[in-house]
């Protein structure tokens, strides 16, 4: 008796520490649908906005300048669609489980319901029930005894009981499990398409890209470059940082830091900034402790750009695809800030993930280079 009640609140309890954990999975679902949605109506906005543009020389620089946009969305699409197939194979991965162990557990119940029909049956053919009766002391043990053969009867309903439900919990999860497993399908289907579209993509913004001319090619590498610039944005949050305590102790002679990146490479300096690439996925770390002062999405690239104060000190990270962070948030030297952010190359319309760090001392007249923050 005490058995079967410590399995069934095991089975209970095991149960409801997998609802909260499937209810944020299918909410998390669900943002990414959402997310993947919205990204989808930016390309076709992008689409109709590329197919009006007149073919002559004087807007094939702005065409390009659509094309490397949608490339760098249609990423996006693809990076999201990713996310959304990897957190239902988590999904489909958990309610396997989840079935598997009901399973088990419905063919133990079924074995032993057997066995309790069977021992019945046995008891009922050689009359031990009436033996066991007339065997009692007294009347009182009579009763005791009665007792005892209704409780055994009572087990045996119970436990036909649990059998139904648990039939019924199995085909649930399996019938859940086959829909996670057709929406994973069409998932992957939508991968392989928006790879095709990006490659499609690609090869038209090479091909508009390679009648530019040098000077054409130069002016629209730094019209794309002006689309993160930070340097009004820096102007603002040293208002912020006075008598920031956080992170207090860096200096204008603090070196041997790790890269923002983690993983990365540094592309190219640029006095107080650099371009650093990194894989897919590559976690975006602040380079000191210090407090996130601002928080912000890039309305042309749909990119977040993070900003955190070092004391009066600030470092930027721009162009992150996901962010961990919240404005006033405390961080630690090295701590997690995001992952970092498609970008598409303007020379070779190649994508990359790239972070673009800027630091900036207190006072804006002082030049600081970022290369020097990194120093072994």
């Amino acid at each position: 008796m005490m058995k079967r009640l410590a399995g069934l609140l095991l089975t209970t309890l095991l149960l409801l520490c997998a609802l909260p954990a499937a209810a944020q999975n299918n909410a998390q679902i669900a943002e990414q649908k959402r997310v993947i949605a919205e990204l989808e109506k930016k390309i076709a906005a992008q689409e109709q906005e590329i197919s009006k543009l007149r073919k002559s020389r004087s807007s094939n620089e702005e065409r390009v300048r659509q094309l490397a946009q949608q490339i760098n969305s249609r990423t996006q699409l693809l990076d999201a669609t990713e996310r959304e197939a990897s957190q239902l194979r988590d999904e489909i991965a958990r309610k396997d489980s989840v079935a598997g162990d009901l399973a088990t557990r419905l063919e133990r119940d079924r074995t032993q319901y057997a066995e309790m029909v069977r021992e019945a049956y046995r008891n009922y053919r050689h009359n031990n029930y009436l033996t066991y009766l007339f065997s009692s002391r007294d009347f009182a043990d009579v009763a005791r005894r009665l007792a005892n053969l209704r409780v055994v009867a009572s087990l045996r309903e119970q436990k036909l009981r649990d059998i139904r439900a648990l039939s019924v919990q199995v085909r649930t999860e399996q019938e859940e499990l086959s829909r996670r497993k057709e929406s994973l399908d069409s998932v992957s289907r939508r991968i392989t398409a928006q790879r095709e579209k990006l490659e499609r993509d690609t090869r038209n913004a090479r091909a508009s890209i390679s009648s530019l001319s040098k000077r054409e090619k130069a002016a629209l590498q730094r019209k794309v470059a002006q689309e993160q610039e930070l340097d009004a944005a820096i102007d603002a949050l040293r208002k912020l940082t006075k008598g920031n305590k956080e992170g207090a102790s860096f200096s204008a002679r603090t070196s041997g830091l790790l890269l923002p990146v983690v993983g990365g490479r540094v592309k190219r300096y640029k006095e107080n900034m650099a371009e650093i690439t990194g894989p897919k996925g590559a976690r975006v770390i602040s380079i000191y402790e210090g407090k996130v002062v601002e928080v912000k999405r890039n309305r042309i690239t749909d990119k977040y750009d993070v900003f955190v104060a070092h004391g009066e000190y600030i470092t930027s990270y721009a162009n992150l695809g996901t962010i961990c962070v919240e404005k006033g948030q405390k961080v630690a030297k090295n701590e997690a800030l995001g992952t970092i952010g498609s970008s598409v190359n303007i020379e070779n319309m190649q994508t990359e993930y790239r972070l673009v760090f800027g630091i900036y001392p207190p006072d804006p007249k002082q030049k600081m280079s970022a290369a020097n923050c990194f120093k072994r």
